[in-house]
């Protein structure tokens, strides 16, 4: 069922690496003709990558905690999302606000199927199993579907209708804090026991960090909504304090297990230093310090979280994912190396620096996309090699009754 998910995603994986390539190239000025595709960049992670490996998933791990049958593939949800993600990828760079609005609706529609498929699914005997992780994968798909509408809303000018004051944050907060950060809650809270062998340090903190994270990415959506830190600073502080408990509960029982320490588990745990990034910066943007580039934060900040969080995440559980599905025999790991790991963080570093050493902006910014373009090979290799061996396995299997003593059967 997971398989034409799973191979989406290394498609859109493979574009990711080439748009990081791209974004390097145009900050050093070799493809300027290109400067106008960076929301196309980083949508190839979100809308692309992450949203494929999501919607794949989601089910088939609602169903196991359920104790329900394996879930056959929903063939609807995955053509709707797939076609809408063509259309939508399309639309962008030509700017095209039909285009658009059409992606936009039909993700729309695949997310609320999706929504539906999870909420259907219920155990035989009711408290008998529970999807500790199932409630943080709906919620976080209803702030999709929040970020799709203010989105798409963008294009045919909805946000003064909705009276949103500034769409483009409340778009990017309600799929960062809303949606990515809530999945990935829920992936930490269903996973981790089985790519670490341990369990969270405090199992009933799980229920109040849903609802620390549901209302405080409500307030950081609201905040930029209406422009005001009424919402945005308690939604901050909610958002923050339910991220580090969880951080808390997937550090904690690894002190003393240094087998633990793997690269694929720095990788899942320090990508979240770049959420605290732009948090500890917010504080000085609400202020309105003096000198300081409030403008430029805004414009790369997504970039360097995009890259350094969620495609850094990702970097751990993609390849952990592909290897239970193609070779279900071999023990499952996290994905990355420490040059991946490495690459990565500097990449972010560097990005961060370029905003505020405007004269040498241009090459910082070329050299953190060129460092993010080679820390996501290693990835792409490890995919291709998961799939590869598990082909050439499946193709070994498939001919073995053929052959008998040696000789090829009539």
């Amino acid at each position: 069922m997971f398989t034409p998910y799973l191979l989406m995603t290394f498609l859109y994986i493979t574009l990711a690496v080439l748009g990081a390539l791209d974004a390097s190239l145009v900050n050093f000025q070799f493809l300027p003709m290109f400067a106008g595709l960076r929301w196309m960049r980083v949508h190839f992670i979100t809308l692309g990558a992450m949203t494929e490996i999501v919607f794949g998933l989601l089910p088939i791990i609602a169903a196991a905690r359920l104790k329900l049958p394996h879930p056959r593939v929903r063939w609807d949800i995955w053509l709707t999302l797939n076609l809408g993600l063509l259309v939508l990828l399309l639309g962008i760079p030509m700017i095209n606000s039909v285009m658009i609005t059409v992606g936009g609706v039909l993700i729309f529609a695949a997310s609320i199927l999706l929504i539906l498929q999870l909420r259907q699914m219920q155990p035989e005997q009711k408290a008998a199993h529970a999807s500790a992780g199932r409630r943080f994968y709906i919620t976080g798909l209803i702030y999709l579907l929040l970020g799709i509408t203010v989105g798409t809303g963008l294009w045919q000018g909805w946000s003064a209708w909705l009276q949103i004051q500034v769409p483009i944050e409340v778009h990017i907060h309600a799929n960062n804090w809303g949606f990515m950060s809530l999945i990935f809650a829920g992936l930490l809270v269903d996973l981790y026991p089985s790519f670490s062998g341990h369990v969270f340090q405090w199992k009933h903190s799980i229920t109040p960090i849903f609802w620390m994270m549901t209302f405080g990415a409500l307030g950081l959506v609201l905040g930029p909504w209406f422009k005001s830190n009424l919402f945005s600073v308690p939604g901050l502080i909610l958002h923050l304090s339910a991220t580090i408990w969880l951080l808390l509960n997937v550090i904690k029982p690894l002190m003393d297990d240094r087998r633990s320490w793997s690269a694929g588990m720095f990788h899942l745990v320090t990508s979240y230093l770049w959420i605290l990034a732009p948090v500890l910066i917010a504080p000085l943007i609400i202020l309105g310090v003096p000198g300081f580039p409030g403008a430029g934060i805004e414009q790369n900040a997504p970039q360097a979280l995009i890259y350094g969080w969620v495609l850094q995440f990702g970097y751990a559980i993609i390849p952990l994912l592909f290897r239970r599905t193609f070779s279900p025999q071999v023990p499952a790991r996290l994905g990355g190396n420490w040059f991946s790991l490495i690459t990565v963080h500097l990449g972010g570093v560097l990005l961060w620096l370029g905003i505020f050493v405007q004269d040498a902006q241009a090459v910082l910014h070329g050299t953190a996309y060129g460092l993010w373009f080679v820390s996501m090979l290693p990835i792409a290799y490890e995919l291709w090699k998961i799939v590869r061996v598990s082909f050439e396995n499946t193709t070994s299997a498939e001919f073995e009754p053929l052959v008998m003593d040696g000789k090829t059967a009539n």
